[in-house]
């Protein structure tokens, strides 16, 4: 697909959002309607009544969006026009010279909110436990149809036009050599940059292995058996992923993003439940922030609630949801006997513990023959840079350390 380009222009950009949608917001969640109780002491049918009511209530009576804002715009925000659509990002350069730019893709139900806590540990090492000399200058872009950037007017924008654009973004800013980031949704869109290898993109780093070795996918899909060489980790990992593929979002998302969009655009307490559901590591973790135990790192409730509110405000649930459906026929493809041409590029990979499933080091190899760095982290989850930011940044020091 040729890309059009006609504006090159990048503009300033403040988040303000009217007063007027944050009186709307507080009146709905004071007209929740309820469902009952679940009828089981565990989160097996679901986002539990307890936890969602606490942070309903937290959210219509002791949350103040405005704080996020002044977050916000604390940092250098911009957007500029790419294929048509505009792009929203934030990008904070190093004061170290020599820094090694580097392109962060966030994912669902994520946004830029849960990168903020490695913008200082990655552009400011030094203050942070680091070396000047691992200092990265960061952009991090919001996703097509996610938060402040434009949803896309017409289908056609999955993970590997998104690619695209971020190598254009990158070229634009000036950068002849950078490398990327992502895990979830952007892990897709990091693997498509890798598979495209744009001028300059010098290696990418993956918290999550959104594309499996494809005889995997063809197990999970019931066209071939399970290979009989597998290891006791890789069954666990097949099994893992298998389970998550099955999961609600990830089907109804993947299949019908509208129909799934109207609840969450009408009912803040809906799109809440809806964007906790998705893993339990990181629904436990967010559980405690509300129901009064200790939060996991940055996965605090205000932090969450950022996340959430963000969401609404900009009423990106729907095309936001549209990405799984984009993505979905990509992976199609690939099952149908169209496989991506193999990667070249050096690519990193850290597992987090927490990570929806462990991706054994045999499958990233497969994928990714020039594999330069794996390692297992001791905490951390599917929200790794949210959750653990200071740990997180020091994988990713220690990733691209030998690609500078």
């Amino acid at each position: 697909m040729t890309m059009t380009m006609t504006d090159l222009t990048i503009r300033p950009f403040e988040v303000h959002m009217p007063d007027a949608d944050l009186a709307d917001l507080r009146r709905r969640i004071a007209a929740t309607r309820w469902p009952p109780r679940e009828l089981v002491t565990d989160r097996s049918q679901g986002v539990q009544l307890a936890t969602l009511q606490a942070l309903v209530t937290y959210w219509g009576t002791g949350y103040d969006w405005r704080a996020c804002e002044a977050k916000l715009n604390a940092l250098p925000q911009f957007t500029t026009k790419i294929d048509g659509l505009d792009i929203h990002f934030i990008h904070v350069k190093s004061a170290h010279e020599n820094a090694l730019p580097l392109i962060i893709t966030h994912g669902w139900p994520g946004s830029v909110i849960e990168m903020l806590g490695v913008i200082g540990p990655l552009t400011d090492p030094a203050a942070h436990g680091g070396h000047p000399e691992d200092a990265f200058d960061l952009v991090i872009p919001s996703l097509p149809g996610y938060g402040f950037s434009a949803a896309p007017k017409s289908a056609g924008w999955d993970p590997g036009r998104t690619a695209r654009a971020w190598a254009e973004l990158m070229s634009r800013l000036g950068y002849t050599r950078y490398v990327a980031q992502g895990g979830d949704v952007g892990a897709g869109v990091c693997d498509a940059m890798a598979i495209q290898a744009p001028d300059g993109l010098a290696g990418i780093h993956l918290n999550f292995l959104r594309r499996p070795p494809l005889e995997v996918v063809a197990a999970l899909l019931g066209r071939a058996p399970v290979p009989k060489g597998f290891t006791e980790q890789e069954r666990a990992a097949l099994a893992a992923f298998g389970a998550q593929a099955r999961k609600g979002y990830n089907v109804e998302q993947g299949q019908s993003p509208q129909t799934i969009g109207y609840p969450l655009t009408d009912s803040p307490a809906g799109l809440a439940a809806w964007m906790l559901e998705h893993d339990t590591d990181s629904y436990e973790k967010i559980s405690r922030a509300f129901t009064g135990g200790p939060p996991s790192g940055g996965l605090t409730r205000d932090h969450v609630v950022d996340n959430i509110t963000l969401y609404w405000l900009t009423a990106t649930a729907t095309p936001a949801a549209r990405m799984y459906w984009e993505g979905g026929r990509s992976t199609a493809a690939a099952a149908a006997g169209h496989p991506p041409p193999e990667v070249s590029l050096p690519v990193a990979f850290t597992v987090f513990p927490g990570e929806i499933y462990q991706a054994p080091r045999s499958w990233a190899e497969k994928v990714y023959p020039n594999l330069i760095y794996f390692h297992q982290a001791d905490r951390g989850g599917h929200f790794a840079a949210w959750e653990e930011p200071a740990l997180f940044a020091a994988e990713l020091r220690a990733a691209f350390r030998s690609l500078r």
